[in-house]
């Protein structure tokens, strides 16, 4: 049975639910389902724009990585493009951890409603591991390079309300997921036709450079899935404590 639960809601908005609480890590299985609840609103007249959210304590904690190897992350990659790919407006709402992985999943969504206790968190550097899910192309438009530089150098987390000054959510309500179907509704209120074809055109060059970019970031994590610098931090963070590197 699939962990994503979706259905409409009304105003012309439809709400897709990750089911795997309380962390919803992500893996190839969840991301293949949501892809496919995603896409199959499409053709949907009655549904013009859609709803991410989660049950449980975090929107997603990150990808599940236990045996995953090169060739199972080129094939998570496959299912990401496939969440950027969809006709219909997507609005994420945040709540808990977006977690590296996670961030990567709210950052494919066209908005972010976030908690203001939510936390986006780039920890790829901190796990001794390279960024993926896009977020070579989603975190510099969204916040521009020097602030994309520095979330991904240090892996330190943004808060709901800093995110809003950053630009990196678009709005900060107490219960995000109600407030993000009110949006959804404000954008579900234009026409019908006129909202797949601006996204289309507003997107085009994002899922073009979003699929080149996975390319090369699978072949960088790859590259350090075996090293000992990300079992280390694999172990500090499992650990709860500061990881010991030593470039190796």
């Amino acid at each position: 049975m699939s962990d994503i639960f979706h259905e409409q809601v009304g105003g012309g908005v439809a709400l897709l639910e990750l089911r795997r609480p309380p962390h919803n890590f992500v893996d190839e299985e969840l991301l293949t389902d949501l892809a496919d609840a995603l896409l199959a609103y499409d053709d949907d007249d009655d549904v013009s724009c859609l709803v991410i959210a989660a049950q449980g304590k975090h929107f997603c904690a990150g990808v599940d990585l236990r045996g995953i190897g090169a060739a199972g992350i080129r094939r998570f990659y496959r299912q990401a493009l496939r969440v950027f790919s969809g006709r219909k407006p997507v609005v994420a709402a945040v709540h808990g951890a977006a977690v590296g992985g996670g961030l990567g999943l709210a950052m494919a969504a066209d908005f972010r409603v976030a908690a203001p206790g939510a936390r986006f968190t780039a920890n790829f550097a901190r796990l001794g591991f390279h960024h993926g899910f896009g977020l070579s192309v989603t975190l510099p438009r969204t916040v521009g390079q020097q602030r994309t530089l520095e979330l991904l150098y240090t892996g330190r987390s943004v808060n709901g309300a800093e995110a809003l000054d950053l630009g990196l959510c678009d709005r900060v309500a107490e219960d995000p997921r109600t407030s993000a179907i009110a949006f959804a509704a404000e954008i579900a209120a234009s026409a019908p036709l006129s909202l797949p074809a601006i996204r289309s055109t507003m997107r085009r060059s994002l899922v073009a450079e979003v699929s080149a970019a996975l390319d090369v970031e699978a072949n960088a994590q790859a590259a350090l899935l075996g090293t000992a610098d990300f079992a280390e931090g694999i172990a500090a963070s499992v650990e709860k404590r500061q990881p010991r590197f030593t470039s190796s």
